[in-house]
């Protein structure tokens, strides 16, 4: 259960926000108090990370596989289960465990690789991100451990024998959880000060019978005296021999200075454990390191039984408690832990009351956060996503320099590294934590899914989302010549240009939320590097200067008939609807952040001109003709399309892929209303947008450019009133887009018409897939062909408000096509927002659809109130599919939550009194 429910006197929604939580981030903000200096930051996997791989043909998954991780020392970041460290991931705490059974202690996650699982990576593991606090003063973390042994072997021989037309198998499909022969083990976090930790272990018993588990609360520093560039100092975490029922460890670190680390030993039992952060040579290499307690140490002790693994002398860089428990059938057992900045002769005298004022604390927090009407259960939803959110934070390393280079001189890496992967990525150099779309599937920053992770994280710590902005655009990320990287595995793919929305949107949420003042300078900052990148894009994927883009796939990964970022069939060059529409969106967010700026600096209003007149090419050419007879618009389908030109001119030398997809909606994003205020206080910009408008026809014919009758509003948009209704008669049709859970990424029309592009004697098919990729295309972990995704219908939703807030009750629209409902597009948003957080609600028969017909997750009540944020979802019925963890983009539906709850008051404000 969530924290909100610990407390019965929860505070309210409708609370003014001064809680005590509010308090902590104000006092961070003020610097006054590193209250973020202690967080999530540990990653769910290292193992398997391009960070890690020094191998010579990039295959990272085979390099450091899930069996080497016990053994070997990372370089560029920690793993654990339910962990946390410092903001520079110096000291790392985290939790193992034993059964009994298991060939190997349980202290990091498993999961398939990419090679292994039919469908891509995937966890095999079952935990949930409960709770948080944007300081994370409070944290709640639930993960489910089988009594019975980990099936390691069977799931991999499983899954190896499926094809791509068969479901994932899961750990639940084993049946290692029936007759609830496992253990739920709880961890939660408490800071007493911003440095002082309180940790509480809580292990219920949910099988039939009595059994033992061996828990390890583990303490460690990562190893950075081995490599080139770090003090050469080592750490020490030492026993400090204190009788009694605690243990106390002394922490001891060049820079981190003195910390004591203490363990409840209540009935004498629980066995100190010490070794060192090192590699185990011998076991990986074959040949003796310098050291024999290595980092395997622990699971060699108490699984292995060897008991010479550990250090007699009670120090090392790790240091872990043993506890054998035995927990009673239907019982629970509590493990205490503290992290302190000084020495304390009764350290956990205040832990329960720390407990308790933390938990209460939480739930006024969040009562602030959830002040619309939504039910209890909403709220529960809601607050988990936001949970799932803050957990997902990353410290996040990487040099690329030393990562090319290697650390050693008598140990180079392979040199075909200087050529391989990232290597044109040199000046990239980060040390920060950063929001992750997912700590296992994806344990490394993205680029476009960063942009909507910091939407919803500013609803709840706006210092942090803007921070995360700022940072992917600083000359630590970015590419000198302008390109934001795209993802760690190949920096250089190309991601939708969706940054500068997201730092117009975060900045009037504060805006909004501040009485009208916005962040000006952050908004400035933010403005001059993302001048760069739109530069990159016109000089760099704008191959014919016409102002029609390229971009590969575009995160869209197999939306198309054939793979984008690859040299196309038959040759010849491609022009992108989604990559043209997302440009055009690009200029509206630039124009509008440079007429926001020349409200109080005109120097800022030849900018908002410039983007403009851009604004107004892109739109032209993609409604005009590209070539005789052929455009990105297809009239007779009411849809745009990608337009192929053969290199040869052959017979059919420029054509449509007619593949009716996310595609060709993303046009209808680029959308902005102007408010006359804007053109009274900017003569200049009002004077060249009227002398564009008259001088420029072709430009001004090609966008749409309409006011409202009182003179008031302005919209800017690609798509014109008559395209956008013809658009959102498939959109809105459940038989092609709409699903009873959100917005396909492909018409269902497909199902049963395939499209087919033939290429000499080759064929390639684009169908209607609800679920799972059928194939390889990008890993196969990835679908875009029928699934629903938060994230671009997210961007629907917040297109269709735009359109509204200019054309409000004079535009109505069918919903669903064929219904005789007929809705403004701000109602249609809502509706679409409602089916997708339909997806994680419990229906009439109180199943939530997310887990389909599973029955332990449907009606079990130790695995009911918990819900994953799936990477993606079923087009027809709502099943979570792809990264079962990946709370990122998924978590706007928080946002949905919000916006449904203010457009229920709306609606009760607006109804007649009885």
């Amino acid at each position: 259960m969530l924290a909100m429910q610990h407390s019965a006197t929860a505070s309210r929604p409708g609370q003014p926000h001064d809680t005590a939580e509010h308090q902590r981030l104000e006092s961070h903000r003020q610097q006054q108090e590193n209250w973020k200096r202690w967080g999530p930051y540990l990653s769910d996997r290292s193992w398997g990370t391009v960070r890690e791989d020094y191998s010579a043909d990039g295959s990272a998954w085979t390099y450091l596989p899930h069996d080497h991780a016990r053994s070997k020392a990372y370089r560029w970041g920690e793993d654990g289960i339910a962990g946390i460290s410092d903001d520079q991931q110096i000291l790392c705490f985290s939790l193992a465990m034993w059964n009994g059974l298991d060939p190997i202690i349980k202290e990091r996650f498993f999961g398939l690789t990419g090679p292994e699982g039919n469908h891509g990576e995937d966890v095999k593991e079952l935990y949930y991100y409960l709770d948080s606090t944007p300081t994370h003063s409070y944290m709640r973390c639930l993960y489910k451990y089988p009594q019975n042994a980990y099936p390691y072997d069977h799931i991999v021989a499983i899954n190896a024998g499926r094809t791509s037309f068969d479901p994932e198998y899961e750990l639940i499909d084993t049946g290692i959880f029936d007759d609830s022969r496992y253990f739920d083990v709880f961890v939660e976090y408490v800071k007493a000060t911003a440095e002082d930790i309180h940790i509480r272990i809580t292990v219920h018993n949910r099988g039939p019978a009595a059994a033992t588990i061996w828990l390890v609360p583990q303490l460690w520093y990562r190893n950075t005296w081995r490599w080139v560039g770090w003090p050469e100092t080592e750490p020490v975490i030492e026993d400090t021999q204190r009788t009694g029922n605690v243990h106390e460890f002394a922490c001891t670190h060049e820079a981190m200075g003195k910390r004591y680390y203490y363990v409840e030993n209540s009935d004498g039992t629980a066995q100190p454990m010490f070794t060192n952060n090192e590699t185990n040579s011998l076991r990986l290499h074959g040949k003796p390191g310098k050291t024999a307690y290595v980092k395997d140490a622990f699971d060699r002790y108490v699984v292995q039984g060897e008991k010479d693994a550990i250090n007699p002398d009670r120090r090392g860089t790790k240091a872990g408690t043993l506890h054998r428990i035995e927990v009673p059938a239907g019982g629970s057992a509590v493990v205490r832990c503290a992290l302190l900045s000084e020495l304390k002769p009764d350290p956990f005298a205040q832990t329960q009351q720390r407990f308790d004022e933390r938990i209460r604390e939480a739930d006024a927090f969040f009562a602030t956060v959830q002040q619309h009407q939504l039910t209890d259960e909403e709220r529960r939803v809601q607050r988990q996503a936001l949970a799932g959110m803050l957990w997902s934070k990353q410290f996040y390393a990487l040099d690329m320099r030393a990562w090319l280079n290697g650390d050693f001189a008598d140990n180079p890496p392979p040199a075909s590294r200087l050529s391989g992967r990232n290597h044109n990525w040199q000046d990239l150099n980060i040390g920060d934590i950063l929001s992750m779309p997912d700590k296992w599937e994806y344990p490394w920053f993205a680029a476009w899914d960063l942009a909507f992770h910091v939407i919803v994280l500013a609803m709840i710590d706006i210092d942090f989302a803007k921070e995360q902005l700022e940072l992917l655009i600083s000359e630590k990320v970015m590419h000198a010549n302008g390109q934001i990287p795209a993802y760690e595995w190949e920096f250089s793919d190309v991601n939708p240009p969706v940054q500068a929305w997201a730092v117009w949107r975060v900045y009037n949420i504060e805006k909004h939320a501040n009485h009208e003042k916005g962040d000006r300078q952050f908004l400035e900052r933010c403005y001059h590097k993302l001048l760069l990148n739109f530069t990159w894009w016109v000089n760099r994927k704008d191959s014919t200067g016409r102002n029609i883009f390229q971009g590969g796939f575009l995160g869209l990964d197999n939306i198309s008939v054939f793979d984008r970022s690859q040299p196309l069939p038959g040759g010849g060059s491609l022009e992108q609807a989604d990559a043209t529409g997302w440009m055009g969106l690009f200029c509206l967010n630039l124009m509008a952040i440079g007429l926001e700026l020349a409200q109080e600096d005109s120097v800022y209003e030849h900018l908002g001109i410039k983007f403009f007149e851009h604004f107004m090419a892109i739109a032209a050419a993609m409604n005009n003709e590209l070539a005789p007879g052929v455009t990105l618009w297809n009239e007779t389908d009411g849809w745009y399309y990608d337009v192929v030109h053969s290199p040869d001119g052959g017979s059919e030398p420029t054509r449509q892929i007619a593949v009716r997809s996310l595609v060709g909606l993303i046009p209808l994003f680029a959308a902005q209303v102007l408010e006359h205020s804007w053109f009274e206080k900017l003569p200049n910009f009002k004077a060249r947008y009227e002398w564009l408008l008259t001088h420029r026809p072709e430009l001004a014919a090609g966008m749409s450019c309409i006011w409202t009758q009182d003179g008031v509003k302005c919209l800017l948009s690609i798509v014109r009133q008559g395209r956008l209704e013809r658009i959102l008669l498939r959109a809105l049709d459940e038989q092609e887009f709409l699903s009873p859970h959100g917005l396909r990424s492909l018409s269902r029309y497909h199902l049963e018409h395939p499209y087919v592009l033939t290429v000499g004697d080759r064929e390639w098919t684009a169908r209607y897939e609800p679920a799972e990729s059928t194939t390889r295309l990008f890993g196969g972990n990835s679908n875009w062909r029928g699934p629903v995704w938060f994230p671009t219908a997210f961007m629907f939703i917040t297109s269709l408000r735009v359109y509204d807030r200019f054309h409000g009750q004079g535009l109505r629209v069918e919903c669903p096509v064929g219904s005789g409902q007929w809705m403004t597009l701000n109602d249609v948003a809502m509706e679409l927002a409602r089916r997708m957080c339909s997806v994680f609600l419990p229906d009439a028969n109180g199943n939530r659809p997310v887990n389909g017909s599973n029955a332990l997750l449907q009606k079990d009540p130790h695995f009911q109130p918990y819900v994953m944020f799936h990477e993606y979802f079923h087009g027809d019925t709502g099943l979570g599919l792809g990264a079962n963890h990946q709370t990122g983009w998924t978590s706007l539906v928080a946002k949905m939550f919000e916006q449904l709850g203010a457009h229920r008051a709306d609606l009760e404000r607006q109804a007649p009194n009885p």
